[in-house]
């Protein structure tokens, strides 16, 4: 069985992480209550907005499914359902991602509920439901697939990250603990390695773009060596202390990334004419990295605009650049001053 290739892990759930997105926008879009703002949340159930919001998802649901089917799935041969164990695979960045995108599924869904004048109870059960369905989908497909297969690490990683969102919003009606994602290019080292059999050679660079393409929005879906998961903590919110002097925006942010992954459990790869590389391990070790950085909370910045809280929220997503202590297995400590 094949590596997961990042362009399938990552680029396909990003690819319904937008359309989560375009859901967003046309649920709001359709809404014609004459006595509420598009922005604005319903106080009561709105009928209305909450069949328009179902009738929407269910369309945009149906059209992933079929989508991926079409636009992937079916240029792979089909097998019987099977899972496979692929814990370690690129150093557990996909796990990561998955996480990450598990989170925002639950996150922007449960929004949409609220939205529509749902409970915040049911609002986020029901949040929780929405991202649950749509990544198992995902998974099912990959077991039908004999390329893949259904990933039982993947399931757990998606429900810890709904479930990440659903606790807090059930215990603190907030979500002190953001999931937020960044990523940059490092530059790729001057190397050309030839094949064991010395009929082919390939640079770093070409390897790199091979992988993970060389366009801004495929590094910043696909490009693993280049991607930071992190946890953004609200110190304030723990705080909860009238005469506290910490700022309510400023939060603490945790990440975890990796470098050198040039394969998925390892930097030995076969090209299309059978031609194999071998990258020395040593000169280029695989290694995960652990960052502690600062980060801002985005909707902790007060405002009067619907907008601008709209648009805080949307752009939440990604870490602010900040200076960052990296930890990584190397055994190395490196300060980054400006670090995304």
């Amino acid at each position: 069985m094949k590596n997961c290739l990042p362009q399938m892990c990552l680029s396909k759930i990003f690819k319904a992480l937008f359309l989560c997105l375009i859901v967003s926008g046309l649920s709001f879009a359709q809404d014609n209550s004459s006595s509420l703002g598009l922005f604005e949340p319903s106080d009561t159930f709105n009928k209305k907005r909450f069949w328009t919001l179902t009738g929407t998802t269910t369309a945009v649901y149906t059209g992933v499914v079929i989508g991926l089917n079409e636009l992937w799935y079916a240029d792979y041969p089909k097998s019987k359902f099977h899972s496979f164990n692929d814990f370690g695979e690129w150093e557990d960045m996909d796990k990561v991602g998955h996480l990450y995108t598990a989170y925002f599924y639950s996150h922007w869904s449960t929004s949409l509920y609220k939205w529509t004048g749902m409970n915040d109870k049911a609002a986020a059960w029901m949040g929780f439901g929405a991202s649950t369905i749509l990544q198992t989908t995902i998974e099912v497909m990959d077991g039908f697939s004999a390329e893949w297969g259904f990933s039982w690490g993947d399931v757990g990683f998606n429900t810890a990250g709904s479930a990440l969102y659903l606790i807090q919003d059930l215990k603190w009606k907030e979500q002190r603990i953001l999931m937020k994602y960044s990523s940059f290019r490092r530059k790729v080292p001057d190397f050309t390695l030839s094949s064991t059999n010395g009929l082919s050679s390939i640079t770093l660079q070409e390897r790199t773009e091979e992988l993970f393409g060389s366009s801004l929005p495929e590094i910043l879906l696909k490009d693993y060596n280049a991607t930071t998961i992190w946890a953004s903590v609200n110190v304030a919110d723990f705080i909860k202390k009238e005469e506290s002097k910490f700022p309510k925006w400023l939060n603490v942010a945790v990440g975890y990334g990796a470098g050198n992954l040039y394969g998925g459990t390892d930097n030995n790869w076969e090209d299309d004419n059978g031609n194999e590389f071998q990258l020395n391990s040593q000169n280029f070790p695989r290694y995960r990295q652990f960052f502690l950085s600062l980060d801002v909370d985005l909707t902790k910045i007060e405002t009067k605009s619907k907008f601008l809280k709209t648009l805080f929220g949307a752009v939440n997503i990604f870490k602010i650049p900040a200076p960052a202590i990296e930890l990584n297995t190397l055994g190395k400590v490196e300060f980054h001053p400006f670090y995304f």
